[in-house]
């Protein structure tokens, strides 16, 4: 658990026998072929340890201050191994940024967001009572759902209260 209550990666088994995300990195790695690499261990590393919606420009920044000789590129395609493998989710807030979002976190399959079109201020919820509705809505015109996801666009509490523009979350 880090500081501000949220899940650092594990490194070998997590709780109940389950893989750590960097485990489970080696194991694609493994399926795929390829090799394992101190850089592509770093940006894993580095990436489960931040928090939120990381954008890849901020992991590449963080990771190329541990190791210069990181490539950005060497960043890109380490986020697609993860991103291929189920161990984040690539995230589009209409900014044409991406970010990703470890699924290790303690409810990246099932939340939402809002999102602030002034700052750009990003607000996780969950809501069984939307999940419920998504799901009857299917339901009643044949459709199985396989995964949900709601994003609200609007000013935060923030910026309603600010007469003139923040400036954008980073």
């Amino acid at each position: 658990m880090t500081p501000n209550g949220g899940h650092r990666a594990e490194r070998g088994d997590g709780e109940g026998g389950r893989r750590g995300p960097i485990a489970a990195l080696g194991e694609i790695i493994r399926l795929r072929g390829l090799k394992r690499s101190r850089q592509r261990d770093v940006i894993a590393r580095t990436f489960f340890e931040m928090e939120g919606h990381v954008p890849v420009e901020a992991l590449a920044a963080r990771v190329r201050r541990l190791d210069p000789r990181i490539s950005v590129a060497t960043v890109y395609r380490t986020m697609k191994l993860l991103s291929d493998g189920g161990l984040a989710v690539p995230r589009q807030f209409g900014d044409g940024q991406t970010r990703y979002e470890a699924v290790t976190r303690r409810h990246a399959g099932t939340h939402d967001h809002l999102i602030c079109t002034s700052c750009g201020a990003i607000t996780e919820f969950e809501s069984q009572r939307i999940a419920e509705l998504q799901l009857r809505v299917a339901r009643r015109h044949g459709f199985e759902v396989d995964r949900r996801h709601v994003e609200l666009y609007g000013r935060c509490a923030g910026c309603r209260r600010s007469p003139g523009k923040r400036e954008p979350a980073a």
